[in-house]
């Protein structure tokens, strides 16, 4: 109940100055109108020879002069026979009589010269009974001080409104927080902020959150390290593919560091006006002194740390840079402050700087990798819990087994994805088929019954995957196969699902194996039919890929010999040169034609020594346009390379078409 109470009430209104304002204009507006109004009524403004003509009438009983030189004005008085006569009934200003009380003056005649004025009325005063009286001068300075400062204060008032909409976060154009364009944008986590994401939420990473737990450890008890005369380290660097969990990392650490946390993204700096992303490291790094012990977290930091010099071919100053060196030189430079600790991400760190790298920056390089099968069962369990209702037969291990290479964040979208299916066909609870689908959904995208498809070219399709599932069948070295279909999904004609092995080392007979399981498509159809056709695509864009790898990276060809071109560091990205020469280019052509070529000659060979299987498989195929590992096992026999794997398990479909 107390946390309750602690809670700011909902839409509760905020207070503004310009009621103020309003107010004081009101005041001033009403005050002046009394002042004016209310001693001599609302009279009826008349001209010279009316005010002659009432006179010589006698319908006028008083005039008051007004001796002011600031307000020449005469008020006329009726007699009450004159008041009643009609064209004298409504005397004042088209009828307008709110303050015209009881005695009030009916006209008033503004004069020119007061002694012509008053030379005028004492030749009609012997003749005429009336009187004449003199005003006291009225004490209106207060009133002609505010009349003159009313528009100064108003053009003031206006212009304090248009800066303060300008330099708010809701003025939302282009001129939106002109004044605070040099502030940080980060935003502020500390014990008054509720962050529930804790190192509980992170599964996985073991090695990741040691690191970064013995940061937060260093930041509650300084004592244990600084007693031995240790230093905790400046920064730490998390790197590694998407989704992989460095952010979520990030909000662990939010929550588990009990000292404030400033969070933004390396973009937050980046702005079309100059010097404005070095101005906001430096009130970043401002605030975070205030503040410290504190931590400061910058993701996807390659926005403002790529390296120097690389992409700047105008020549010009670069903005990005400027805002790269402030932050070399807060992080550690003159009057730098140990107790802020600077954590950042990213997935492209081969363009970061090396100057943003060294030791006394980002001491820590802090590798996110993808999950290995035990790190993906327990990133299941996490998933797994904001699901309602889980089927008991679903085993987390088995599922782990069908997602090798996914990152936390495709395990994450595959129990979403799962949870929707199961809700679109009405089930109680999520099934494991769900899941199963959820991954196919995702893999291979969503199936296109209705999708028009001629006769002979779904044969062509059938043929097609029937020689993936053929050839690596009889390659000790493919991945195992589970499941080939012909249903088109997403942008391919059919699939073919394997489960490849999780290996850390490749050899080059693996990927001969491997490259020749994805010719065998192409293969088939040239066996079959005698001719080929534009199915393969996806097929040659993996073993061309492959194939240059093995030439330029890995050095796995003998004609090239121990050399790699493959640059770690990234400081050849932005040249225009290759880093070897001519010839040297069309040996490397040569080297990777002839190997897919012998790889396509090498399926063709094994599709036509197990024709008559290959023709058996793609009828079955075009018969149940889905077939599994049992029906191989059927016309092949057992595969003699499998090892003790899973009947129904799916993965990554490495061949398309």
């Amino acid at each position: 109940m107390a946390d309750k109470s602690k809670k700011p009430a909902p839409n509760k209104p905020k207070f503004s100055a310009w009621w103020i304002y309003t107010a004081i204009i009101l005041v001033f507006l009403a005050l002046n109108f009394f002042s004016s109004s209310s001693d001599h009524g609302n009279p009826k403004e008349i001209l010279e020879n009316q005010l002659l003509t009432f006179i010589k009438d006698g319908d006028v009983k008083r005039i008051d002069i007004n001796k002011s030189a600031s307000n020449q004005v005469a008020y006329i008085y009726l007699t009450d026979e004159a008041k009643n006569k009609d064209k004298h009934t409504k005397p004042a200003n088209n009828g307008m009589n709110f303050f015209n009380s009881t005695g009030g003056a009916e006209y008033e005649y503004r004069y020119g010269t007061l002694e012509n004025f008053e030379n005028s009325l004492a030749a009609l005063k012997d003749e005429n009974n009336f009187k004449i009286q003199y005003l006291k001068p009225e004490n209106n300075m207060f009133s002609d001080i505010l009349i003159t400062l009313l528009p100064i204060a108003i053009i003031i008032g206006i212009w304090i409104f248009i800066m303060r909409r300008m330099s708010s976060g809701g003025a939302g154009g282009a001129g939106g927080q002109i004044f605070n364009i040099g502030k940080s944008k980060a935003k502020l986590f500390d014990e008054k902020t509720d962050v529930k994401t804790s190192f509980k939420d992170v599964a996985g990473l073991e090695g990741a959150k040691e690191e970064v737990q013995e940061i937060v450890d260093f930041l509650k008890n300084p004592e244990k390290y600084t007693n031995l005369g240790g230093k905790i380290p400046k920064g730490a660097l998390l790197v590694g593919p998407p989704g992989t969990g460095k952010t979520l990392l990030a909000k662990a650490v939010a929550g588990e560091a009990k000292v404030p946390f400033f969070s933004l993204s390396g973009s937050d700096f980046v702005e079309m006006f100059v010097g404005v992303g070095a101005s906001r490291v430096r009130d970043l790094f401002k605030q975070a002194k205030e503040k410290s012990p504190a931590i400061i977290f910058i993701d996807e930091i390659d926005a403002i740390g790529r390296a120097r010099g690389k992409a700047n071919f105008s020549g010009s100053n670069d903005e990005r840079e400027n805002t790269l060196n402030q932050l070399l030189t807060e992080m550690d430079g003159f009057g730098t402050n140990t107790n802020v600790i600077v954590i950042a991400a990213t997935n492209r760190a081969d363009v970061l700087d090396t100057a943003l790298m060294r030791a006394g920056r980002f001491d820590r390089q802090i590798y996110v990798d993808l999950p290995d099968v035990r790190e993906r069962k327990e990133i299941f369990e996490v998933h797994l819990r904001p699901l309602k209702k889980v089927a008991e037969e679903l085993d987390t291990e088995f599922m782990a087994k069908q997602t090798p290479g996914f990152s936390g964040a495709d395990i994450a979208n595959v129990c979403n994805e799962a949870a929707l299916i199961a809700a679109r066909q009405g089930k109680s609870a999520v099934g494991r088929q769900d899941f199963l689908d959820a991954v196919d959904r995702i893999v291979g995208g969503l199936e296109k019954k209705n999708k028009i498809i001629t006769p002979d070219e779904k044969k062509a399709i059938a043929f097609h995957e029937a020689g993936h599932a053929t050839v690596s069948w009889m390659l000790e070295h493919a991945a195992p196969l589970v499941k080939v279909t012909i249903v088109p999904r997403g942008r391919s004609l059919g699939a073919a699902w394997y489960l490849p092995e999780e290996r850390l080392i490749v050899r080059p007979e693996q990927m001969l194996d491997e490259m020749c399981a994805a010719m065998g498509g192409r293969a088939a159809e040239k066996v079959t039919f005698d001719k080929i056709s534009t199915g393969a695509l996806s097929d040659l864009e993996k073993v061309t890929k492959q194939a240059r790898m093995m030439v330029t990276t890995y050095g796995l060809n003998d004609e090239i010999g121990n050399l790699t071109y493959y640059d770690s560091s990234g400081q050849n990205e932005y040249n225009f040169s290759k880093p070897y020469s001519e010839k040297t280019a069309e040996l490397i052509d040569k080297e990777i034609s002839k190997i897919i070529e012998e790889q396509y000659q090498r399926a063709i060979q094994i599709l036509e020594d197990n024709k008559d299987k290959l023709n058996e498989l793609a009828e079955v195929l075009l018969d149940k346009e889905v077939i599994f590992k049992d029906n191989l096992e059927k016309i092949f026999g057992k595969r003699p390379f499998d090892k003790n794997i899973e009947a129904e398990t799916k993965n990554l479909p490495v061949s398309e078409s």
